[in-house]
């Protein structure tokens, strides 16, 4: 049942609707009220809410997993980067919770009590796995921040300066933060959630954010033209004439970073600040545009980033290398690994990336625009990239922040037609990390053709050659002495119907010896022929054991016979120095079909998937040759020798 009293400093009505809140800041005086039973105790003013593009504000209502829900409280909390909010929860079954919101991200978490003991902060570091509440999680991020405001119902006091000491927990499915402003540590465990999943009503304006602050519009310190921050999500805003990186957060517009001598905003962005666009059918505009810089073995490589704003305070991103384009965003629950020590693959979404490269240091070199954390000119973090083309993850390693990020493949034509460019991109130069393989649909799809006529041209085959029958026509057996080379005659056979193929089987008695056979098959009744001429050895002994060589059979192949009566006439060569006759038994017979046609339409329909393999592969080496696992020439070897 709630609660309702008199605020003791302006008599205004205080509704406390949770019976776990024991602190409220009254909305009309800002007094911070403490719930003693029936009483209220007035312990100070409450600093005043930093104003943000927050969707959310105090009685907005949603729904979380069928249970109804209602935003009775919140608290804003500054870190090195920034603000986020913390929105307490009441549920229709009287739970509470917290919506944490920051950077566009939400994430939901419930307090869990365990009775393990949880890890000290100082003893926690980036990527470090650990074992929480029965779940394996990686740290991705340490903070020491500090509650500077709230509004609304609370379960604990906030003010002005109170300390938070907090680490942030991730894993596939969850998310967890370990909160270390009181001791021992509390466990919130939960998941990040999609905006639109959470059914919000009585959001603020009714609807999705909006920017709801006047834009902060000032002039850059380092030359003095206009520049402006449009929301107080915006933390550094980098001059486009000098660049020069602005604190917008510091009311004296504290200088970040400067551009060094030579190095003044270089590169031009593609996407001109305020481009707007649909992306994927979500609006988004672009705000920022930074440029990054690694060197590998002496050679420096820059790709373009755009931080884009989009819908219910969310942002995304785009980034361009040589051509290539990628729409990023940042995952709320990344992979199961440490994220620092890069592995060979990963498992991440049902698909399987293989580690592509690992680039120690990415350095900021260029900001121009509006961003939500306080970049600078020579910051760095570590990245390690996974590709499963055309999609490529990418972790970002700091010594107190760690995110991942999916990367999705887009061409320049395509991000050209979403902002409404009035010129063409420039094309692609070489090959992507994640670049789709062109040869990769193409290869399938003949392949996939190639299996479906061979089994036509298997099936035809099989038909044909068991249909078939091997039928003797003729069958006699000849004696060839050494020194007689009188010609013999075979007997006669008859061919009936169409043309076909005769086969002429010969097999000798050899024995270390050989014999030449000139073969000529006569058609009896037009004089036709047809001329063969062959040569039988066969030798065999000992030498370190058995041995063979040659053989003592032997087949000629006649083609397209007519009908008809045919002979065979046989004229011997033998050698004169062997006294051995040689026996010859000769069949004449129609045989089975052939496999020469069969294989040569084999060899014809294979040559097509077997080019589309080489090109898909000749484009796959181009692409891992730009990686830390560049394949190895026997040249390079060579020369490391």
């Amino acid at each position: 049942m709630a609660l309702t009293a008199s605020c003791p400093s302006c008599g205004a009505p205080v509704v406390f609707k949770s019976a776990s809140s024991v602190f409220a800041v009254c909305e009309y005086c800002q007094s911070t009220l403490v719930r003693h039973d029936q009483n209220l105790e007035d312990i100070g003013k409450m600093a005043a809410l930093v104003e943000d593009r927050s969707p959310l504000q105090l009685g907005a209502e949603g729904s979380y997993k069928g249970v109804h829900f209602a935003l009775i409280g919140r608290i804003q909390i500054k870190y090195s980067q920034g603000i986020w909010n913390e929105w307490h929860l009441l549920f229709d079954d009287m739970r509470t919770g917290w919506l944490s919101e920051a950077g566009g991200e939400y994430v939901l978490t419930f307090m869990r009590q365990v009775d393990e003991p949880l890890p000290d902060f100082s003893a926690l570091r980036i990527g470090q796995r650990l074992q929480v509440a029965s779940q394996v999680w990686t740290v991705s991020n340490l903070e020491n921040a500090e509650c500077i405001a709230g509004q609304g119902e609370l379960p604990f006091k906030v003010g002005g300066g109170y300390p938070v000491a907090a680490a942030d927990l991730r894993n596939e499915t969850r998310f967890a933060t370990l909160d270390y402003s009181e001791s021992p540590p509390l466990l919130f465990v939960g998941e990040a959630v999609r905006f639109d999943t959470l059914k919000m009503t009585n959001l603020r304006d009714g609807a999705a954010p909006t920017v709801t602050v006047q834009a902060q519009v000032f002039r850059c310190p380092g030359c003095g033209s206009p520049m402006q921050a449009r929301s107080r999500d915006i933390l550094a805003v980098g001059c486009a004439s000098c660049g020069t990186v602005v604190d917008t957060a510091d009311r004296n517009y504290k200088v970040l970073s400067r551009a060094r001598q030579g190095e003044r905003e270089q590169y031009v962005p593609r996407l001109p600040l305020g481009s707007k666009g649909v992306l994927e059918d979500k609006p988004v505009e672009v705000i920022g545009f930074l440029v990054r810089r690694c060197k590998v073995e002496g050679i420096a490589y820059t790709w373009r980033e755009y931080l884009l704003a989009g819908e219910h305070g969310t942002y995304r991103w785009l980034t361009e290398y040589n051509g290539h384009w990628n729409i990023v965003d940042v995952l709320s629950r990344p992979p199961a690994t440490s994220g620092i020590v890069e592995v060979d693959s990963l498992r991440f979404g049902g698909q399987v990336f293989k580690h592509f490269s690992t680039t120690p240091i990415a350095e900021v070199i260029q900001v121009t625009g509006e961003f939500t954390w306080r970049v600078k000119r020579g910051e760095s973090n570590r990245v390690v990239d996974y590709v499963a083309p055309p999609l490529m993850l990418s972790s970002e390693a700091t010594s107190n922040d760690l995110n991942w990020s999916q990367g999705c493949y887009a061409t320049p034509e395509s991000i050209a037609a979403a902002f409404k460019l009035p010129n063409a991109l420039p094309e692609p130069i070489g090959v992507y990390a994640n670049q789709p393989n062109p040869w990769a649909d193409t290869t399938r799809r003949v392949w996939t053709l190639f299996l479906k006529l061979a089994l036509v041209a298997i099936v035809v085959q099989s038909f044909f050659f068991f249909m078939s029958s091997e039928k003797t026509l003729l069958r006699q057996d000849f004696t060839f002495e050494p020194r007689s080379s009188d010609e013999v005659q075979s007997g006669e056979f008859t061919l009936a119907g169409k043309q076909r193929k005769l086969a002429v089987r010969q097999s000798t008695s050899l024995d270390n010896n050989w014999i030449g056979l000139d073969l000529l098959l006569v058609n009896k009744t037009t004089g036709q022929a047809w001329p063969a001429a062959r040569e039988l050895a066969y030798y065999w002994g000992y030498d370190d054991g058995r041995w063979t060589e040659g053989s003592r059979d032997d087949e000629v192949v006649f083609v397209n016979i007519p009908a008809g009566t045919y002979y065979l006439t046989i004229d011997p060569d033998m050698p004169p120095d062997k006294n051995v006759a040689v026996r010859d038994r000769l069949e004449v017979l129609t045989p089975r079909a052939g496999w020469s046609n069969f294989i040569i339409v084999m060899l014809f329909l294979a040559a097509f998937p077997i080019f589309a393999t080489m090109r898909k592969a000749a484009f796959e080496t181009r692409r891992w040759a730009e990686s830390d696992h560049a394949p190895v020439s026997s040249d390079d070897s060579d020369g490391d020798d």
